[in-house]
């Protein structure tokens, strides 16, 4: 598409927010399901819910517009998820793991806030006063979606995550400090045949 005018300009990036939200509601099950805090579970099943109204919202936009929904694939959105799914797939300890994930879920989340942030004053400058309306629902969603996070993670996960690094630290310095036991002791030097009447 040509971008020869701010209304191609806004319908161009809404097709590309459409696409970034349907690419996310493929990828955030998958996501759903290797989280292992519970209240971490339910925000993103939340958000998973919004998602789809999001996606229902750009469709009456659309449909206003008399504009097809079909553009390009977003390649921004599909590069964060590309990531965030090799973060979630790592293994490790769950608290650690459950902290890379909001970590994942928060890039998308940013690459949401402005995209929906441009859309919406696209949307104002162009006169769309219900697009506008429309789309800073959306943009609220995502930021109330990314406010969750951030305080699940200051609140707990991360801590989570910490006290489970310091139990591996503290467990490693446990086992090097303490005593040594007779089955710890490496096996004593027998003298090969002869060497007891060995002088030097």
């Amino acid at each position: 598409m040509r971008l020869e005018s701010m209304h191609s300009l806004y319908v161009e990036r809404l097709r590309d927010m459409r696409d970034a939200e349907n690419q996310i509601l493929k990828a955030l099950p998958k996501m759903i399901e290797r989280v292992h805090h519970a209240e971490l579970r339910v925000a993103l099943e939340h958000h998973l819910e919004e998602t789809r109204q999001q996606v229902s919202r750009l469709d009456l936009i659309f449909d206003e517009l008399d504009e097809s929904p079909r553009g390009t694939k977003c390649k921004g959105m599909a590069g964060v998820l590309e990531e965030a799914d090799e973060l979630a797939n790592e293994n490790g300890d769950p608290s650690v793991l459950d902290a890379a994930i909001i970590d994942a879920a928060q890039h998308v989340e940013h690459y949401e806030i402005a995209g929906y942030g441009a859309v919406k004053t696209f949307a104002g400058l162009l006169g769309y006063d219900k697009h506008e309306t429309l789309l800073e629902t959306s943009l609220n969603e995502e930021k109330k979606a990314d406010e969750t996070l951030t305080d699940l993670a200051e609140r707990s996960i991360n801590l989570d995550a910490l006290q489970g690094a310091e139990r591996e630290v503290r467990r490693a310095a446990q086992l090097a400090d303490r005593p040594r036991t007779e089955s710890d002791r490496p096996p004593e030097r027998r003298p090969f045949f002869g060497d007891e009447d060995r002088r030097y």
